[in-house]
């Protein structure tokens, strides 16, 4: 797919890591003697803006807010999937891992899987951090997938 028409100013996006976000602008810039255009984009979670270069956003992982469709199939993961049985040593990078994807199931499962075990013994500092920053991201998407409630984003709660 061409990535010109992918995204377009006022379009909802996910930026792995950071979250969701909104398209502002697309513009040409000189950055260190070279002309390009970017998009910059404003993070939801952080209010922070972010700029890529057009021809860097097909390797950038950008993705379109999910839509409403996918959410209770999302939902249903959440609640009722099984937690991946990952040593503690392992753990953290396994979520770091499934977090950079930029998939909102993911996101969910690493959400999920870090609120069980929260609930049994306490989470190691950079565990709560990640949870932190993973459950902020995970926030941030469901605000922007139209037609979704206010009871279902409390489902992540």
């Amino acid at each position: 797919m061409e990535v010109d028409f992918l995204f377009q100013i006022g379009d909802n996006i996910v930026y792995p890591m950071h979250g969701a976000g909104i398209i502002e602008a697309i513009e040409e810039k000189e950055i260190l003697g070279e002309t390009k255009q970017y998009y910059i984009i404003r993070m939801s979670a952080s209010n922070m803006q972010v700029m890529i270069p057009k021809d860097k956003i097909s390797n950038s992982n950008i993705r379109p807010v999910t839509e409403i469709n996918a959410l209770k199939h999302i939902i249903h993961i959440f609640q009722h999937g099984e937690s991946e049985k990952v040593p503690m040593k392992q753990r953290f990078k396994v979520n770091t891992d499934k977090i950079k994807t930029g998939k909102l199931q993911e996101a969910a499962e690493v959400v999920r899987d870090l609120m069980r075990i929260k609930k049994e013994t306490s989470l190691n500092t950079s565990e709560k951090q990640l949870f932190d920053n993973a459950h902020k991201f995970l926030i941030s998407e469901l605000k922007l997938i139209k037609g979704i409630t206010e009871n279902q984003i409390k489902v992540f709660r």
